[in-house]
């Protein structure tokens, strides 16, 4: 069982920074990566950034250039520093740690735990 708490969320102006936080306790064998989501008022959730357990990274196309996520071991936390965030970049986002499924055909790296979210708004 993993848990994740997450923090640092709050208003912005455009062009402005901030960094997410997320505390990782626990502990999953099947750990194959730990990412940020988020969602946006009226749609879905997605994922934004993730490092995976092959050390790679994976994000999405907006960010690549503004976000940066990383991992302090000895405190087991997880981190998205945001730069340059636009007013499109408000949502609610979510740290993630996901697991390997071993139900799947190709044991698939899916995402099984969830924080409970911080409010990021950026305002003009």
């Amino acid at each position: 069982q993993v848990h994740l708490v997450e923090s640092g969320g709050g208003s912005v102006q455009a062009g402005g920074s901030l960094q997410l936080s997320c505390v990782v306790s626990g502990s999953d064998n099947l750990n194959c990566g730990m990412g940020w989501y988020r969602q946006a008022p009226g749609k879905e959730r997605e994922l934004v950034m993730a490092k995976l357990g092959d050390g790679s990274t994976r994000a999405i196309d907006d960010v690549k250039d503004r976000f940066t996520i990383f991992q302090e071991r000895a405190t087991d936390t997880l981190y998205l520093r945001m730069n340059s965030l636009k007013i499109e970049d408000t949502a609610v986002y979510y740290c993630a740690s996901m697991s390997v499924n071993l139900t799947t055909t190709k044991y698939a790296c899916e995402t099984r735990y969830w924080g409970q979210g911080t409010q990021v708004t950026v305002s003009s």
